[in-house]
Parts: structure tokens; sequence; C-alpha cells
């Protein structure tokens, strides 16, 4: 088993994995900042704060666009292969391979919405680890 279909699952297992490592120390990092820079923060703290808010509503919103995107492709495909099954079921694809296109369009929405954060998070891993909290 080595088609599209493993390795869309072994990068989306990748992805997951990835961002299970980042989260931990970007949230480290920011709490620790929040209470080193109590209740007066500096511009600098402020400006990490407002990236912080700001980046996460964009890769919510890229995720929700790429999913809804990919979703809608999704559908087109499978109304497609029922259209198929309907009108030649002589010809098309078993119970099997309809649950096969099932879970692939299932897991595309989902690396769809995983990616952007994803990106945003291993990229502020990245940045806060060479960022000094002080």
């Amino acid at each position: 088993m080595s088609g599209p279909s493993s390795r869309r699952n072994r990068s989306l297992a990748r992805q997951g994995t990835e961002l299970a490592m980042a989260v931990p120390p970007v949230v480290a990092h920011r709490v620790a900042r929040m209470a080193l820079a109590g209740a007066s923060p500096s511009q600098r703290d402020r400006r990490e704060f407002g990236r912080m808010v700001a980046e996460k509503q964009w890769a919510f919103l890229q995720s929700w666009a790429a999913m809804g995107m990919q979703a809608f492709a999704a559908q087109q495909a499978l109304a497609a292969s029922m259209a198929r099954l309907w009108w030649t079921p002589w010809t098309a694809a078993t119970g099997p391979a309809i649950a096969r296109q099932w879970q692939d369009a299932a897991a595309g929405v989902l690396g769809k919405g995983l990616a952007p954060v994803h990106r945003a998070a291993v990229a502020n891993a990245r940045r806060l680890a060479r960022t000094p909290l002080a």
C-alpha cells in the first residue's frame, strides 16, 4: 500500500507530529513572556502579543478557506462517482472503492485545513527559539 492515499496519510501523520512538537515550546515562550511583562508590557511584548492574535486569525481563515475549497472539490468528485455508479452499475467500482474515495476525501479536507496551522506553528517555533524572553 504505497499509493497516493498512504502518502497522504503519512504526510498528515508527519504534520500532526510536527505540530504536536512545535506548539508546546511556542505556548511556553509566550506564557513566560506574558508573565514577565506583567501589567505593563513593553512595545516589543505588545507587538508579539498582537502578532500572536493576528497570526491565529489568519491561519484560521486560511484553514477554513482551504477546507471549504477541498470539500467542494471532493463533493464534485463524489457526486460524479455516484452518478457513474447509478448510470453504469456494471462498470462502476464496488462498495470498498467508494468507501476509499470517501476516506481520501476526508483526509484531503483534513490535510488542507491542517497545512496553514502547521505552517504558522512551525514557523513560530523556529522564530521564538531564536528570540530571548527579556
